[in-house]
């Protein structure tokens, strides 16, 4: 029995699906976390403050690793920079950008251009082939989040107009499309030491934000409630979640993986019923019959059309 449970851990990390699945997960609770922490800390305050705990404890449990791989890091620092900017500080940045020129109608519908894109990128560089059911799964993925972002309403699709904010939604779903695209071929690094160079760089760039943020007067600490927050957004979507996206898009390749987002709105809404008592409307139970049956045909039906080619991928297992 003991030895069952003793190999439960890399019989789920090897099961791209199910690592995938906890990345929207832990990404659905991340929105819950960003409505609880308004009034509890600032937001700048949490982006910078976050990758310093990720950094600071992930560069004192691998310091041996990451003092063997030194020198690849060093080689490899303005391609760490680019991807950590594009992954995690560009996009968040932009997302932020937009919620104050936009819409949240117009964020949430122009979020689900983000798997076309991958997809896209997929076909255009790296030839990947995309079979009839994929693209049916997409769709319907997608549709999902369309229900969501309308409450099921078509005329709230149809007035729909644009500015700059969905511009900005629109570049921040371009750049984290070139992230998902570029862990592909990613230094040939352990996934934690990798992980670890494109931290620093969240770090780095995320300190102009806050600085500016603090001059601006707009900065304040976190309460205790706002501490237990980033303390989950840290070790949840910042950390845990990020690896498994690295890894689900390592075993499944970029344009699989990247319809796993499209569970984040409906999960999200679950989230916020069971936590935050918000009410559940029965579009909510429609997106995600949506996300989960376009899951369901590319993974288990679209696999069978198409034999998905390896990721060039060098690193070692964690």
């Amino acid at each position: 029995m003991m030895k069952r449970l003793g190999a439960l851990p890399g019989l789920i990390w090897s099961q791209g699906w199910l690592v995938l699945l906890y990345t929207a997960t832990v990404w659905g609770c991340n929105a819950v976390a960003a409505k609880m922490a308004t009034g509890e800390i600032s937001p700048m305050c949490l982006v910078f403050l976050r990758w310093l705990i990720v950094c600071s404890i992930l560069g004192w449990m691998i310091r041996i690793q990451i003092l063997k791989h030194i020198d690849v890091l060093l080689v490899s620092w303005k391609r760490l920079m680019a991807m950590g900017f594009a992954g995690f500080t560009g996009f968040s940045a932009l997302f932020y950008l937009a919620a104050y020129k936009t819409t949240a109608v117009n964020i949430t519908i122009l979020q689900s251009s983000m798997p076309p894109l991958v997809l896209l990128g997929a076909w255009l560089f790296f030839k990947e082939r995309v079979s009839g059911l994929r693209f049916i799964g997409m769709v319907m993925a997608l549709s999902g989040m369309v229900v969501i972002a309308t409450q099921g309403r078509l005329d709230t699709l149809m007035t729909m107009s644009f500015n700059a904010g969905d511009l900005a939604i629109v570049l921040a779903c371009m750049l984290y499309a070139a992230y998902t695209l570029s862990l592909r071929n990613r230094p040939a690094l352990p996934s934690l030491v990798f992980f670890f160079g494109m931290s620093i760089s969240a770090l780095v760039s995320s300190l102009p934000l806050a600085i500016v943020e603090v001059a601006s007067g707009h900065a304040y600490w976190p309460s205790m409630t706002g501490f237990l927050i980033l303390l989950f957004v840290a070790f949840g979507p910042s950390l845990t979640a990020q690896l498994a996206y690295m890894r689900g898009v390592e075993l499944l390749g970029p344009g699989r993986a990247s319809l796993y987002p499209s569970l984040v709105p409906a999960l999200g809404a679950l989230f916020a019923v069971v936590i935050l008592g918000e009410p559940f409307a029965f579009y909510h139970g429609m997106a995600l019959m949506l996300g989960l049956g376009g899951i369901y045909l590319s993974e288990i039906k679209g696999r069978d059309v198409i034999a998905m080619p390896k990721p060039a991928l060098t690193n070692q297992r964690v």
